[in-house]
């Protein structure tokens, strides 16, 4: 063989095959995957720690029982609470509050806020009156609304007069009396589950 071609293959790299190639590709494929990989899982990382500030110090999932909120609130429907916003806004008026029980603190109850501090609150054959004038509750329909007669109170301070919505089979401050701002822990927001009440919680 002449002694150029036995330089010439010295000096010239070896043309890459199918098998090298592949390789390369495979190694670049890699080096391409391993960035992407660490931001998917940075991301994924952010967005847990997001979720558990969310539900530990905004919102709570919390499943309905029993028919007191009916019809606003059905018995094992799915609602969103958020336990924060007491904290920038009022407790009013027509607020649907979750609060402890003032007679077992490890239960909770769900129901919605008819009169406020300084309020007062008569009932007179089921229709109820706040400051003398008679209150319209349209979230009352008639087939849940009962006879029943409460004697005029002033609500105290840092206190709140809740009824259920479902007045014949409600437990509310007709029987406990107002209850207390320290109980309330929370406003129900958001309706989850099931899918045909899903939406702002009214």
């Amino acid at each position: 063989m002449p002694e150029s071609s036995l330089l010439g293959s010295e000096n010239k790299p070896p043309t890459p095959g199918p098998v090298t190639e592949t390789r390369a590709a495979c190694e670049s494929v890699g080096v391409r995957l391993r960035p992407a990989i660490g931001v998917w899982l940075r991301d994924l990382i952010v967005s847990l720690a997001i979720s558990a500030f969310i539900i530990i110090f905004i919102y709570q999932p919390v499943k309905v029982e029993g028919t007191s909120m009916m019809p606003s609130l059905d018995d094992q429907e799915r609602i969103f609470v958020n336990k924060f916003v007491y904290r920038l806004e009022p407790i009013s008026r027509g607020d649907i509050v979750v609060f402890r029980y003032p007679r077992d603190p490890s239960k909770s109850y769900i129901k919605r806020v008819i009169g406020v501090a300084g309020d007062r609150i008569r009932i007179d054959g089921g229709q109820v009156y706040v400051n003398g004038e008679a209150l319209d509750e349209d979230y009352v329909p008639p087939a849940y609304a009962d006879s029943r007669s409460y004697t005029e109170i002033l609500v105290p301070a840092n206190c709140y007069f809740v009824l259920g919505d479902h007045r014949s089979m409600s437990n509310d401050s007709r029987d406990f009396g107002p209850v207390n701002q320290s109980y309330i822990y929370g406003k129900a927001v958001f309706g989850y589950w099931p899918m045909d009440k899903l939406g702002r919680v009214r």
